[in-house]
């Protein structure tokens, strides 16, 4: 059974936030003691870490949920409750991050980069928060706000230095396990490599490079045949590509032709993979039946031919490609944009929608059978523009308005009748 898995599915859902308290001063000696009850904790945030110790995505394959801690609630004595714990997962360098409609959210290609998966929930405010010289005694509080939940989709693109590019059964295996230490399954026949395998090649003391052995290319490879597109994607990261043509074609395919062949497939995936620094490798020169092609170099993994040459040539590219590739050991932080401000939309029933996160806020987190705390979700709203912006969108008396949820029928006071 393959321990590599580059594509699955994840279930995020962050923390909720913890209920503000409602409690008053209740002491010997403290006359009508005033509101002292404190805030829920925040929950806790989901975030996804690119790590170089991790090789595939294989611990999501049977457990793909995660979630952060929820916050406690808060307590009386103005005591608030404790932040939810976040949860770090750790994924590999390489790895895309799509929403289920395939658009990608996040990048992470370099090591240390984080991207917030899932926010917590904010705790609840407690009636010490709402206090005022109109409200001395305020008898509500906020509940916790619901932590994101989604279901993700990730794909890893192999970082690597070099990528073995060749048909089926042409020695790629071989050759990664003759110049590094990787020791990958090996068969004479083709198909025997159905996962990606890496090499470290060490060619002195101060210069390794990493060697990706890219399972086998068929025709049609980049209209999805096969595995095509799940293996040619970890090609489009590597600094340099070497193509391996086999002397000795099972279906006596000249290496021409499967040069040809394999270009095409390529153009056909990414066009861009064409002007990528190259090494034209002609595999099995101990039993090769074609001739070399010019611009070649002629190898045998089994003798030990032209290795050294070959391996020579993927060092001076990979320098190369280094040279010009800038360097980074910051940790990066992708940020993903909250939208701000209050929005209206007409629903297809004639409603009007309002959307907007402190609208949403506003009366997803009140007991709106609280007096007090239905006027305060009034003056809320009132501050945030709300009633601005359903005049603008054509409002009229009577007409059914949605904030999270919730239904409400306008009034031309500007208050809603619930």
């Amino acid at each position: 059974m393959s321990n590599f898995v580059d594509e699955c599915g994840l279930n995020v859902q962050a923390g909720d936030g913890g209920a503000g308290c409602v409690a008053f001063r209740r002491e010997a000696h403290v006359n009508r003691g005033g509101p002292d009850g404190g805030d829920g904790g925040g929950g806790g945030d989901v975030w996804l870490v690119a790590d170089n110790n991790i090789a595939s995505l294989l611990a999501f394959k049977d457990y793909p949920h995660r979630k952060a801690g929820n916050g406690r609630h808060g307590e009386g004595k103005r005591r608030h409750g404790a932040r939810g714990e976040s949860k770090k997962i750790l994924v590999p360098v390489g790895t895309i991050v799509r929403n289920l409609e395939g658009q990608i959210l996040a990048d992470l290609s370099i090591a240390g980069s984080k991207w917030l998966a899932a926010q917590g929930g904010q705790g609840g405010k407690g009636n010490a928060r709402f206090l005022s010289n109109r409200r001395r005694a305020p008898s509500f509080a906020e509940q916790g706000e619901h932590g994101e939940e989604q279901w993700l989709r990730l794909e890893l693109k192999l970082l690597a230095d070099v990528a073995l590019v060749g048909f089926p059964n042409v020695g790629k295996s071989t050759l990664i396990s003759r110049i590094s230490a990787a020791r990958p399954k090996i068969a004479d026949y083709p198909f025997t490599t159905l996962v990606p395998n890496l090499g470290v090649v060490r060619t002195r003391d101060d210069f390794e490079m990493v060697v990706a052995d890219i399972p086998g290319l068929i025709s049609g490879a980049s209209e999805g045949k096969g595995l095509g597109h799940q293996f040619l994607r970890h090609v489009e990261r590597a600094r340099v590509l070497v193509i391996l043509l086999d002397l000795a074609a099972y279906d006596d395919t000249s290496p021409s032709e499967q040069l040809e062949g394999l270009l095409k497939e390529l153009e056909r995936y990414q066009p861009d993979l064409l002007v990528r620094p190259r090494v034209l490798l002609a595999s099995k020169h101990d039993v090769g039946v074609f001739d070399v092609p010019e611009g070649c170099i002629s190898i045998s993994s089994v003798t030990g031919h032209g290795l050294k040459e070959a391996v020579t040539e993927m060092e001076r590219l990979v320098i190369d490609a280094r040279s010009q590739t800038p360097v980074t050991r910051e940790e990066i932080i992708i940020h993903r944009p909250r939208p701000k401000g209050i929005t209206v939309a007409v629903a297809n029933d004639g409603a009007y929608a309002v959307l907007g996160r402190e609208a949403e806020r506003a009366v997803a987190l009140n007991d709106l059978t609280n007096i007090e705390a239905l006027q305060y979700v009034q003056l809320s709203l009132e501050k945030l523009g709300v009633n601005k912006a359903l005049k603008r969108a054509g409002v009229k008396q009577g007409d059914l308005v949605r904030i999270a949820g919730l239904e409400f029928n306008y009034e031309e006071d500007g208050n809603f009748d619930f």
